[in-house]
């Protein structure tokens, strides 16, 4: 039988301080695995100008990739809204800049072609594959086949008035995959595990600072991409944890929320004075701009996901952690007050959004999750 990989993967990076290692002093071991994967949030470049339209631009320097190779990243997605913040140049920065330390790179480049590429590595004599892709995409910011960009994913939205003769009121919301990008998105999955033991998708969607809720998409998305062949969906953007829910044995992760990555008025002073923060804030109660950890309190809870692909399915544990006021993940005690709390908080949110999940406290500080 062949040795079990263990892959272990984050939500959000983005460090940007004058030590940006400090941001990977408590995690007590989490990331001892054969591979771990997270999400690139920002761009790693000294090159461009904000994009137009860009709500919070997200800028750090180079030399932070070799922190984060430091700190144990393999593999990193580079597929977000933030990917074209500083424009072309600045995301293919990103990509040199990360291949550079070590780290491959997925879901963006200089072209659609480069960004659909999956990240290769080989671990314990099997090939993995790494696939990333936005269904958040601010104007601009889709590779195109001559054109910088991060691996689309687009999704519409529908509104429907539920009482035609109630002017005013709340209409129902339902969302899709547009049929070209998800075909494509499909077809890269196939080919991949033409040449992989194990394909691992991650995708940048969702709603984000809304507590539980799922866009239909994304549910829908989640298993038609277990059905083409990938053994686990990793997803990031809504700045929360979100429920995991199991497709044929392999987990869809909706969302590991942040990790280590830095408050908003790090990149941009004076935010809660820009209309993108007043519409942000709309969303979700909790916000407190003048303390110096500005967002809600449920942002704090996060985890490393710990992923062991089989022949029959996925293997899930979640090694919980919270963030703290200096943005720092750190590893919760299994006897902590925090860890019963993030096993509550876990629990509630899988249960509001009707997801059927087991969660199992495995007593060696992770939760075990599985199909109920």
């Amino acid at each position: 039988m062949a040795e079990q990989l263990v892959i272990n993967a984050t939500g959000d990076v983005a460090p940007c301080r004058p030590d940006p290692g400090s941001m990977f002093a408590e995690l007590g071991g989490a990331f001892d695995a054969d591979c771990v994967f997270g999400q690139m949030e920002c761009v790693l470049s000294d090159r461009g100008s904000p994009a137009p339209n860009a709500r919070l631009p997200m800028r750090s320097p180079p030399s932070i990739a070799a922190n984060l190779a430091s700190a144990g990243f393999d593999v990193m997605s580079v597929a977000g809204n933030h990917a074209m913040d500083f424009g072309g140049d600045a995301l293919c920065d990103t990509v040199d800049h990360l291949r550079e330390a070590g780290i491959v790179a997925c879901g963006g480049g200089a072209n659609l072609a480069q960004a659909r590429k999956p990240a290769m590595l080989e671990r314990g004599g099997r090939k993995l594959a790494f696939l990333a892709y936005s269904s958040i995409l601010p104007a601009g910011y889709a590779a195109e086949n001559n054109r910088p960009g991060c691996a689309p994913l687009r999704a519409h939205t529908l509104y429907e008035q539920v009482e035609p003769d109630q002017p005013g009121t709340d209409p129902r919301i339902h969302t899709y995959a547009d049929e070209n990008d998800l075909a494509a998105l499909l077809e890269d999955i196939r080919i991949a595990r033409e040449g992989a033991d194990h394909v691992f998708v991650s995708m940048h969607w969702g709603i984000h600072f809304v507590r539980a809720k799922l866009a239909d998409y994304q549910r829908a998305v989640g298993r038609q991409i277990i059905d083409a062949g990938a053994d686990a969906v990793i997803g990031h953007h809504p700045h929360l944890l979100k429920p995991i829910e199991f497709h044929r044995g392999r987990p869809i992760i909706h969302s590991l929320g942040n990790f280590a990555i830095e408050q908003p008025s790090a990149y941009m002073a004076n935010i809660e004075q820009t209309q993108g923060y007043k519409e942000v804030t709309r969303t979700s109660a909790g916000w407190k701009p003048k303390e110096k950890y500005m967002l809600p309190e449920e942002t704090r809870h996060t985890a490393v996901a710990s992923l062991q692909p089989g022949v029959d399915g996925c293997r899930l544990s979640l090694i919980p952690f919270r963030i703290d006021d200096d943005c720092v993940p750190c590893r919760l005690d299994k006897n902590s007050p925090e860890f019963a709390d993030f096993t509550e908080y876990l629990t509630a949110i899988t249960r509001e959004t009707g997801i059927a999940t087991n969660i199992a406290d495995t007593g060696d500080g992770m939760l075990e999750l599985s199909s109920a």
